[in-house]
């Protein structure tokens, strides 16, 4: 059966991973396309993954939990029947990455002193701001070949890669400490101790004509199952309803 996954942080440290995890999707996804037509949404994904860099302290809040994955692994390291071939791999993928973020400078802060991507910034800030005739360098950068213009774009997100590894490694495993369970529930409404947790994953099943939202902490959390309405865009459900959740 095919379903739909969706996915709800419970503290700020995991929102900002998943939001800066569907930023690098963006970006990268559109190194694969024509970048006439998809370079605002990669200046838009690039940009906005500047500013979050910027105003939060990302890559502590890595540091410190790539060292904890690091103790884990040490540990799990001693379990018997343990896929060992797997476990060093990530073990010194974690080491690896825990010295590079750790350097004085991080090298996504380059970014900010490029110059040319300084003057775009300034003008996606401005709703439709992004538009060729206010912006003639990105018309002139935009008439070079697809080539020339994939191998900037990459070696932007080069300076973004220690970010995105780490990003990727915590969330792998974040996502992995839970099992989807079946769950029913009779009124469209569903609640429990959110104690422990930090990230909430939902499938609904493809065909199902709800889909869930959620409200709630790191000490209780709320599933209501919402129905689309043309008259107020949505509206709560109270049908009977059953989904798989993983608590993370």
């Amino acid at each position: 059966m095919t379903t739909i996954l969706y996915e709800h942080p419970l503290n700020e440290r995991i929102r900002n991973y998943l939001k800066l995890e569907q930023l690098f999707a963006q970006s990268v996804g559109c190194l694969e396309c024509d970048i006439a037509t998809t370079h605002n949404v990669f200046f838009n994904a690039l940009f906005a993954i500047i500013d979050t860099l910027d105003r939060n302290d990302i890559r502590g809040d890595l540091i410190k939990d790539m060292e904890k994955l690091e103790q884990n692994l040490v540990i799990w390291s001693q379990a018997p029947d343990i896929d060992s071939t797997a476990l060093d791999q990530n073990l010194q993928q974690a080491v690896a990455l825990i010295c590079q973020l750790k350097n004085t400078k991080p090298q996504w802060t380059l970014l900010k002193d490029d110059k040319f991507l300084a003057g775009l910034k300034q003008r996606f800030a401005i709703q439709g701001g992004s538009c060729t005739f206010d912006l003639p360098q990105l018309q002139f950068w935009l008439s070079q070949s697809q080539k020339k213009l994939v191998s900037e774009m990459t070696d932007w997100l080069v300076l973004l890669e220690q970010i995105k590894s780490a990003l990727s490694l915590i969330l792998k495993f974040i996502r992995q400490r839970g099992q989807f369970t079946k769950i029913s529930t009779e009124s469209g409404f569903y609640q429990d101790n959110g104690e422990g947790l930090m990230l909430l994953r939902i499938k609904v099943p493809q065909s199902s004509n709800h889909y869930p939202t959620v409200s709630g902490n790191k000490f209780r959390y709320s599933i209501r199952f919402m129905l689309l309405c043309e008259e107020n865009g949505r509206r709560y459900s109270n049908q009977s309803t059953s989904f798989e959740l993983s608590r993370c």
